[in-house]
């Protein structure tokens, strides 16, 4: 049985950069192939070079496109769940699939889709990451362009165009699993942690705030661990920071990879499954962790378990025998820097 794909829910208002994040991502995707639902190709073609590449022939396979990187790009068009399974018969298969939403809509129903028979044995939900403009939140206006976002709402017969903005922002923090404050750049550093703390007491207990500017946050933060970087975790228990480029340059965004950081945890084989969940879910809630995701082994079960949390919503699934492979349980933890390693390894030991 393959490992099932995850799925990420990148959702915000129009400005808030969503589009800037996702180009960043792509740009950066570290040998992942990424497979990206979006709802008009119109929204990522406006700022132009993220379809380079991206000749006719290509693009007029029922709005399934292959981009430049090896990414694939698709609209969500009338359907969802036939996109999904368009995207999940092609071969490579995606390592990652990034939906891109308005933010004018919950995000339920698309979390909703990925539990249908014929996908939830292949997909699994990831998480909802949601974007916000850090300015104009601060500035009580929760949009960039307020104009162009009623604008887009009136577009949409399917909407209720009575909500205020304020209450359709308070939706996408509540059902955040990682929110990321953009456009910290013009903020000054009070701002952005006052801004920061508050959406934290508004969204669910273990979600964490990350501030962000230019969109630009590492793969491993946004996406978790790629499969590449699974079969040598061993090697990856320093936290790891980026160097220079092969120029010589250090390239201003750099740094960014310097504020988070990882390590893994190794643990023998846990015995009860539901309580293991409890330990992790507690252990994120009390240690400010961003992501975890690992395997363990279950004693009596020849299936190894694949437990993956991005916040507080943590997904565990059997996923293939464990085989030859020591039966012990190790956990990739991926969190901003200064994480107490020692007490988060003691967390996740208990029990």
């Amino acid at each position: 049985m393959p490992a099932k794909i995850p799925a990420t829910i990148v959702t915000g208002f129009l400005g808030s950069g969503k589009t800037t994040l996702i180009r960043h991502l792509l740009a950066n995707a570290e040998g992942r192939r990424i497979a990206l639902i979006i709802n008009e190709f119109g929204d990522l073609g406006v700022d132009g070079d993220i379809l380079k590449g991206c000749g006719d022939e290509t693009c007029t396979d029922d709005d399934v496109m292959e981009l430049s990187n090896g990414c694939i790009c698709c609209t969500v068009a009338e359907d969802f769940v036939p996109t999904l399974e368009k995207l999940l018969s092609r071969e490579p298969k995606p390592d990652h699939i990034v939906i891109e939403t308005s933010g004018l809509a919950l995000p339920q129903p698309l979390v909703q889709a990925f539990n249908w028979p014929e996908i939830s044995t292949r997909v699994t939900v990831d998480g909802v990451v949601t974007l916000v403009d850090g300015k104009a939140v601060a500035e009580g206006r929760f949009a960039h362009d307020v104009a162009a976002v009623d604008a887009q709402r009136a577009q949409d017969e399917n909407l209720d165009h009575e909500t205020p903005l304020s209450e359709l922002f308070e939706d996408q923090i509540a059902c955040a699993d990682m929110i990321v404050v953009n456009k910290t750049d013009l903020l000054s550093p009070l701002e952005a942690k006052g801004l920061s703390d508050r959406l934290r007491t508004e969204a669910r207990t273990g979600v964490q705030v990350v501030a962000t500017s230019m969109g630009v946050l590492p793969a491993s933060v946004l996406l978790g661990q790629s499969a590449a970087a699974e079969a040598d975790m061993a090697a990856r228990n320093a936290p790891h920071h980026h160097h220079h480029d092969d120029d010589g340059e250090d390239h201003p965004h750099d740094h960014d990879h310097d504020e988070f950081e990882s390590f893994t945890v190794t643990r023998p084989e846990i015995t009860d499954p539901a309580a293991f969940a409890e330990t992790v879910t507690r252990a994120i809630r009390d240690h400010d962790i961003l992501r975890l995701k690992g395997f363990a082994s279950v004693a009596g079960k020849p299936m190894r378990l694949t437990i993956q949390a991005v916040g507080p919503r943590v997904e565990t699934y059997y996923d293939r025998p464990v085989g030859d492979a020591p039966r012990e349980t190790r956990l990739v933890v991926i969190g901003q820097a200064g994480l107490d390693s020692a007490a988060i390894t003691e967390a996740l030991s208990a029990g």
